[in-house]
């Protein structure tokens, strides 16, 4: 039931809920007397006939309710509702977030029109960028500690002395015979010497022949019909220096061995030298039998004399081509 009690001492017409307290703002609320709030509180409207006298504004409505009262309601406190206490916003500014170490919100950018999600693409480019830069670093760390250790101890150090470009290793002479037919060569300066040539002497009936194919001495000759007892060569020659040499012949022999007499300076060797069939030529084939054996001659500087004979005992089937000596 409505009473002045609780509906103001205007009664029921011309309610204050319905008197708009922000009407003193507005030409209709202007217009209906409202005017603004005194500084006591509250806001007035000029009586009704209803209710208060014409002219004279009401007496302000200043009354404090509880939540979830009305006017007209009951008076009270609103009994409290079971379940969870209602939520309480709590704003804390983004410097004290940041300092709390939550940091500020990420930045979403939108993606250009037409792309399909172009993150994918940035991130991974980032990515590889990341990873060229920590390989450049590591690089340049490898650099900067090989070219530190190769400095170390430099200092005081003498420097290598320069090299120029290899000498080539002359090759070493066999230290048998040369091949069969290969005479010394030519830039040995010791004497060599044709069957035909000057300082060679035949004796005995030992003559200069040239019906074998094969001779290296000129016009293809050769010392010929050495078979028969007494027959010899004897060759002088002139040396720089003494000492012991290779004396080596070339000779031809039809596919057996033979053998002769050496004498040095009119003295005989004991042993005989041989002259094998070392190229294993067929017997009988003279041309085919051209080939080289040596042996060992104690010489003196200057004159010398070399004598090759048939004697008793020796084999002497053979043709003379060349004589030739070499450092022992």
């Amino acid at each position: 039931m409505t009473t002045p009690a609780n509906n103001g001492p205007h009664g029921g017409a011309n309610k204050p809920e319905d008197d708009d307290p922000f009407g003193y703002l507005y030409a209709d609320g202007q217009a209906a007397g409202a005017t603004p709030p005194s500084s006591g509180g509250g806001y007035g409207y000029p009586g009704s006939t209803a209710g208060g006298q014409p002219g004279v504004p009401r007496t302000s409505y200043n009354q404090v309710r509880t939540v979830g009262g009305t006017y007209g309601g009951q008076r009270g406190q609103v009994p409290a509702q079971p379940g969870p206490p209602p939520y309480q916003a709590q704003y804390q500014s983004p410097e004290a977030l940041q300092a709390a170490g939550h940091g500020a919100p990420p930045q979403h950018q939108a993606p250009p029109a037409g792309s399909r999600g172009g993150g994918g693409s940035s991130r991974k480019g980032l990515l590889v960028a990341a990873v060229a830069v920590v390989a450049a670093v590591a690089v340049g760390i490898g650099v900067a500690l090989i070219v530190g250790d190769n400095d170390k101890g430099k200092e005081g150090e003498t420097p290598p002395a320069a090299t120029g470009p290899e000498q080539p290793v002359s090759p070493q002479k066999p230290s048998g015979p040369p091949p069969s037919g290969s005479p010394e060569p030519s830039q040995n300066p010791l004497p060599k010497a044709d069957a035909s040539g000057t300082g060679m002497a035949l004796t005995g009936g030992a003559v200069l022949m040239n019906a074998v194919p094969g001779a290296k001495s000129a016009g293809g000759q050769y010392v010929g019909n050495f078979s028969q007892p007494g027959a010899a060569l004897t060759w002088t020659l002139d040396l720089p220096k003494a000492g012991t040499y290779r004396f080596y012949v070339r000779f031809g022999i039809p596919g057996e061995e033979a053998n002769s007499t050496l004498a040095v300076n009119g003295k005989a060797n004991s042993t005989p030298l041989s002259m094998r069939n070392f190229a294993n030529s067929p017997k009988g084939d003279w041309e085919k039998g051209w080939q080289s054996t040596w042996g060992q001659v104690t010489l003196e500087k200057g004159t010398n004399t070399i004598k090759m004979s048939c004697e008793t005992g020796n084999k002497c089937n053979v043709n003379i081509d060349q004589l030739w000596i070499t450092p022992n």
